[in-house]
């Protein structure tokens, strides 16, 4: 755990990208297997043990220290698992030495639920401060350390010299702790085998576009399509002549969600691999957001849900098809290929995404303008002879979403931010107006945002905040009604989960209106005017 709680402790304290480069790059090739491996695991999520809750370590902590000073302590420093491993007290006669990461996973894995917050007590007390912290951190999830798990592959390609693309094409075939991994990037061994047949493929990501970008780009260069308001999604087909058959859905980060939606992902009689967007589409018509949203996140779907809300793939890209690797060749050749593909396979529950003609920057932003009135996102830019590249390379791609709407709310509560915001109560929990069962105007919450504002602007929220707090339910403040937050969101939707009976998407801080008196915010008839049916 040393060895990994150093690099926790240098990564944390560290600022810029190329340090951290170093830090990590340093750590893969010195750290013995499989220590590195789970340390892999860790930084990039691929350890999902989750073993302990908040509620469990708080139970812990308490029994070893005052509640009252704990809590005070909580409240001051803002994370749990900081707050835990600076508070433990140390036990006098305790003389181990501190288990190894491995040692940790391996016990847990054979362990019995009800015996784990023994063994957190015994290892605490065998562990320094920065090690409790990492072992903590590495229990309960939630690392937010500043460390990506792009950023994580290119350490691994420092070290090793190995391409980060032959990196990133095996990744998703590999299971902790990698050591056949390590083994190949260490030139000990050739490459892991993994079957690629339905293997994500690391995504092309497009960067927000500018109007200072339209200045220098060429629009004969470019070649423009609908943004449609869904998830982004990979769909891994195999149907090959040696009687395997199957497919995978993917989000665009690797989960597999095909089980939550097995009208697309068990019906596909074809071999190949296909970007696009997953929507809801009932009766020919794309749904909005909402409709989409009732099926993310679950593991089996009633046959109800699939009749109310109809998955439907709508693609805009080919990777593969079949054995051929297509990403290399330009955009214009791929999308031949893919209307060529979509003509060949009539299926009610896949179509083509439409491209959007133009002849001029001026021309393609009056689309633009009315793409929020017609239901849609916004516009992709796709470069004509840019290859299908993992990642977000500057220039080739851009998302040009329709202008957010906004409202203006009040704060109601604060809570701590994570990482280095923990000690900044940056989390707000804001709300709108309407008339209360007795006539009078009350507050309702319409949202949460943790975004948007500059570090200036957090600095004198958070000052504010502290000496206007009037209750307190565990880490989250109650403030006095007096503060008006311009949020800007993307879109609004009805909502059974939500006191007010609506739901924001994506929600940020636009800015702060200290000049607005809060009697003046709006109200909640205001916010549901924009709701999309």
């Amino acid at each position: 755990m040393k060895a990994f709680a150093d690099l926790l402790d240098r990564l944390i304290y560290t600022n810029g990208r190329n340090a951290k480069l170093a830090i990590l790059a340093d750590y893969f090739k010195s750290a013995p297997d499989p220590d590195r491996g789970w340390a892999l695991a860790a930084l990039t999520d691929g350890y999902e043990a989750r073993l302990l809750t908040p509620s469990v370590v708080r139970a812990l902590v308490e029994t070893r220290t005052d509640p009252v000073l704990f809590k005070l302590s909580y409240d001051y420093v803002g994370d749990l698992a900081e707050t835990v491993a600076l508070i433990w007290p140390e036990r006098p006669g305790v003389n181990e030495p501190p288990p190894a990461l491995t040692e940790v996973i391996e016990t847990l894995s054979e362990a019995r639920r009800k015996d784990v917050p023994e063994l957190i007590e015994g290892w605490l007390d065998r562990l320094d401060a920065s090690a409790r912290f990492a072992l903590l951190k590495l229990l309960m999830g939630g690392m937010r350390i500043g460390v990506s798990a792009r950023l994580t592959k290119l350490a691994l390609s420092r070290f090793s010299e190995k391409p980060v693309e032959e990196i990133e094409e095996l990744w998703f075939g590999l299971t902790p702790p990698y050591t056949d991994f390590f083994a190949w990037l260490d030139g000990r061994a050739g490459p892991p085998e993994v079957d690629t047949a339905t293997l994500f493929r690391p995504v092309m990501l497009a960067n927000p576009l500018e109007d200072k970008d339209l200045e220098t780009l060429d629009p004969s260069a470019y070649r423009a399509e609908w943004k449609w308001d869904g998830i982004r999604v990979q769909l891994a087909a195999r149907s090959g002549s040696d009687g395997e058959s199957g497919s995978r859905l993917f989000s665009r980060t690797g989960d597999d969600i095909g089980g939550a939606f097995p009208d697309i992902a068990g019906r596909t009689q074809f071999d190949a691999v296909l970007d696009g967007e997953l929507l809801v589409c009932r009766d020919g018509h794309i749904r909005p957001f909402n409709d989409l949203q009732q099926r993310l996140g679950r593991k089996k779907v009633s046959a109800k849900m699939l009749t109310d809300y109809p998955a439907h793939l709508r693609v805009y890209d080919i990777l593969f098809r079949g054995d051929e690797d297509l990403r290399r060749l330009p955009f214009d050749t791929r999308r031949a290929a893919l209307e060529e593909f979509v003509a060949e396979h009539d299926l009610p529950w896949l179509d083509l995404s439409s491209m959007v003609p133009f002849d001029s920057w001026q021309g393609l932003r009056e689309i633009w303008e009315g793409t929020r009135e017609a239901g849609i996102e916004g516009l992709m830019l796709k470069r004509a002879d840019a290859p299908y590249t993992a990642g977000r390379p500057k220039g080739p791609w851009f998302k040009w979403k329709r202008a957010p709407l906004t409202v203006d709310c009040v704060l109601m509560y604060a809570q701590r931010g994570h990482g280095k915001r923990s000690s900044f109560y940056s989390d707000f929990t804001f709300g709108c107006w309407r008339d209360g069962d007795d006539g009078a105007p009350e507050l309702v919450p319409v949202g949460k945002a943790y975004s948007g504002y500059t570090d200036k602007e957090l600095a004198e929220i958070d000052r504010w905040i502290r000496r206007n707090t009037v209750d307190r339910y565990g880490p989250v403040r109650a403030v006095s009604p007096e503060v008006v937050l311009e949020v800007a969101f993307d879109s609004v939707h009805m909502s059974t989960r939500h006191k007010s009976g609506i739901a924001m998407r994506f929600p940020r801080i636009h800015r702060l209106r200290w000049d607005k008196p809060a009697a003046e915010a709006d109200r909640v008839e205001t916010l549901a005017a924009m709701i999309e049916v």
